[in-house]
């Protein structure tokens, strides 16, 4: 069965910086999209990072709100997503819900989610 087992996460200063990582398992074929939603009290989920397999001319999809303090990176060998989170500020307070666009092995293609990991900006 596939799952995205989240890792990182936590309480920071605003300012500071926090890792998430977020790891694919299971039999699968192959990973398409990767990437990163939040959802903060009140408020719908949103995009926060999405990277290709292959990203083309190296382009990755960021929200507006955090681009130039988040980047998004990822390992293939290890099915593997990474979010740096700089400069943090209150408004990124949030769950943060790791997602993949997953081909199982025998099995048809999906969207894959994790179980979110609570990231808390506060002095």
């Amino acid at each position: 069965q596939v799952q995205l087992v989240e890792s990182g996460g936590g309480l920071v200063l605003p300012g500071g910086s926090l890792r998430l990582s977020c790891r694919a398992s299971g039999s699968i074929f192959s990973i398409k999209d990767m990437g990163y939603y939040r959802q903060a009290p009140g408020k719908e989920r949103e995009l926060v990072a999405v990277i290709p397999n292959i990203p083309v001319g190296g382009i990755i999809n960021y929200s507006d709100s955090v681009k130039g303090r988040f980047t998004i990176s990822r390992d293939n060998a290890k099915k593997t997503v990474y979010l740096q989170m700089d400069s943090l500020k209150s408004e990124d307070t949030a769950v943060y819900y790791c997602y993949a666009d997953i081909w199982p092995t025998g099995g048809r293609r999906d969207d894959y989610w994790g179980q979110g990991t609570q990231v808390t900006v506060s002095s």
